[in-house]
């Protein structure tokens, strides 16, 4: 996280101690720093100077309406991949035209809101969403503006259930077929041409492969300027990776500097979308829980905590490593060499693996870089109500998503009707 903070031993998010956050909320909880998202979000739109650009947060990093509302409030855009993120979007406060829709299903409920919305492009990766779009519009009266695609065949270098700009990865089109979507999409009385798009995965460490990306998106809007097609913006989507342990990822102003520079080559500034998620909330999240008890076998110890791997999926997902402090480092227990493990059955329940800590039953601890695809991939698994979620503003505590009740766990589903006979 960018701003935990010991002050006298005790871990602070911004000015506020983590353990009167558990003591008003409880454990687990996730809990966000909004000084942190701010100044993330800054960095980046700072970062491109005079070029024409816009941020457009990536809401599948973290969907919570506060953190929303917070970006909206500073004119972020957002890309969606889903009906429900739009709605959150809107609910947000997020202005329409600053929406760009991505993702390879899109289900006509979807597109005709999204359209009713007056979302600002959609982002095509194949003929048959084409198709359903201008299908869509043309019944409700109105163009869609579509950008296409490309799957640039770059390799991001990154963990392969996140790289998306690969030949054998499901997402976007090769150039070839792009230049036909474009051509048909021309004919198309309900679609306007718009933009042209690229995402080649996340947590991406190394400069080369957005570089490499982005030539070969522009070889495509050269072709289609031969054909008199004019291109609107170029998305250059997102993908920058954070540090969740010993990375060295690019600086946003490192990163931007890149887009200019491939972008300022050319005769014409067009303007750049680009669509950070995990590089803005992920270092501004922890995930705090309590630990239950200690354990040893023959081979480990284990650090036995409240929270699972139902609330954080990352590390039984991707054996992801996210760093695990101490919420009160002035602890005389004797440092051991713990397994962090949680209440879930399953043996890939861990948070962590062989990490040093001096801790007791009852200790907290605050597992770092929790912000992104934490609280939005968390599930219920063994009828687990997902933790709180809370915003620190200055001395500010703010619970933004209630703790679930057990009884809504089970709320929509329903048993079979009594009066059934039985022989």
């Amino acid at each position: 996280m960018d701003n935990p903070n010991y002050r006298d031993s005790i871990l602070f998010v911004e000015d506020v101690a983590l353990p009167d956050i558990a003591a008003q909320v409880g454990t687990p909880c996730f809990v966000y720093s909004r000084a942190s998202i701010e100044a993330q979000w800054n960095r980046f739109d700072r970062a491109f100077g005079d070029y024409p650009h816009r941020i457009h947060y990536a809401v599948k990093a973290n969907s919570n309406l506060a953190l929303l509302n917070v970006l909206a409030g500073m004119g972020s855009g957002f890309d969606i991949v889903s009906g429900g993120e739009l709605l959150r979007v809107l609910e947000a406060g997020g202005d329409p035209r600053g929406i760009i829709f991505s993702g390879v299903c899109k289900l006509e409920w979807e597109i005709r809101d999204a359209l009713k919305a007056g979302i600002g492009v959609f982002s095509i990766e194949s003929e048959g969403e084409l198709d359903l779009i201008a299908k869509v519009a043309g019944e409700l009266g109105c163009r869609a503006r579509i950008a296409v695609r490309i799957n640039p065949d770059v390799d991001s270098g990154t963990h392969p259930y996140i790289s998306t700009g690969l030949k054998r990865n499901k997402f976007g089109m090769p150039a070839d077929q792009a230049m036909e979507i474009y051509l048909r999409a021309e004919q198309l009385p309900s679609v306007e041409i718009y933009g042209i798009a690229c995402h080649i995965g996340s947590q991406i460490l190394d400069l080369g492969p957005f570089r490499d990306a982005l030539v070969k998106v522009l070889e495509v809007v050269d072709m289609l300027e031969d054909r008199a097609i004019a291109i609107g913006h170029v998305d250059c989507g997102g993908g920058l990776g954070i540090r969740y342990q010993d990375e060295r990822p690019p600086d946003p102003s490192d990163y931007a500097g890149q887009i200019r520079a491939v972008m300022e080559s050319r005769p014409v500034r067009i303007p750049v979308a680009i669509e950070p998620g995990r590089a803005i909330v992920g270092n501004a999240g922890i995930l705090l829980t309590a630990v239950h008890s200690l354990k040893r076998n023959d081979l480990n110890r284990f650090c036995i905590v409240d929270a699972a791997m139902n609330d954080l999926l990352r590390p039984a997902l991707y054996q992801a490593y996210q760093r695990i402090m101490e919420v009160d480092r002035g602890s005389d227990a004797e440092p051991q060499v713990y397994d962090v493990v949680g209440p879930v059955c399953e043996s890939g329940d861990f948070l962590g693996k062989d990490r040093l800590l001096r801790v007791s039953p009852n200790d907290l601890l605050a597992v770092c870089s929790a912000g992104a695809y934490g609280s939005v991939m968390s599930s219920s698994y063994n009828s687990r109500p997902r933790p709180a979620e809370v915003l620190v503003d200055g001395k500010d505590i703010h619970i933004v998503r209630n703790r679930e009740s057990l009884r809504s766990l089970f709320r929509d589903e329903s048993m079979l009707p009594s009066d059934r006979e039985t022989g």
